[in-house]
């Protein structure tokens, strides 16, 4: 599930690749624990008789039904998903079965913010939203390190018009403004 690196091109170079932060991964380890801790007291406490193997095996299958969809799909939509910054774009990459990519121009970028919770900046994660031309945005949710993303995103930003030229000349002076009153 690593990020193919064919998607790139030839001139662009990859600055940062990030997944969410860890702490999308502790709900389905948890989940996954106690599946299997379920089934370890039942299979224990109940009686290997042909009742006893009836309940063990229902409680196994509803067990392996949550570990299944609550514990180990959570976690490889979490491996799957890429935040990818480059010195010209965003790519963000999600998607186990079905994948989709997006791509943000850094040019196309007007705005970005960052949001952190209590718990997000002790956990030194948090959220980014990065609006852009039109009405395709994105949101970064649970991006480790989202301070040091958001000023790396910003010099990005700030290289790629010093780069490109954003249409406006520096050396120019600001055009006199006429005063109307007579």
């Amino acid at each position: 599930m690593a990020f193919p690196d064919e998607v790139l091109t030839d001139e662009e170079e990859l600055v940062l690749h990030l997944h969410p932060h860890a702490r999308a991964a502790v709900r389905p380890i948890l989940v996954l624990l106690a599946a299997l801790a379920a089934v370890l007291l039942v299979w224990i406490m109940l009686p290997p008789t042909t009742g006893g193997l009836i309940g063990v095996s229902v409680v196994g299958a509803v067990a392996l039904f949550l570990a299944l969809t609550r514990g180990v799909w959570p976690l490889l939509v979490w491996r799957s998903t890429h935040y990818v910054f480059t010195d010209e774009r965003i790519l963000l990459q999600d998607g186990v079965i079905a994948r989709e990519r997006r791509d943000l121009p850094l040019n196309r970028v007007n705005d970005h913010a960052m949001s952190q919770s209590l718990l997000d900046r002790l956990l030194g994660c948090g959220t980014l939203r990065i609006d852009s031309i039109g009405d395709r945005g994105a949101v970064l949710a649970a991006v480790p390190g989202v301070q040091h993303v958001q000023t790396l995103l910003y010099q990005l930003i700030e290289t790629d018009r010093e780069l490109r030229g954003d249409g406006e000349d520096e050396d120019d002076e600001p055009a006199p403004v006429r005063d109307r009153r007579r």
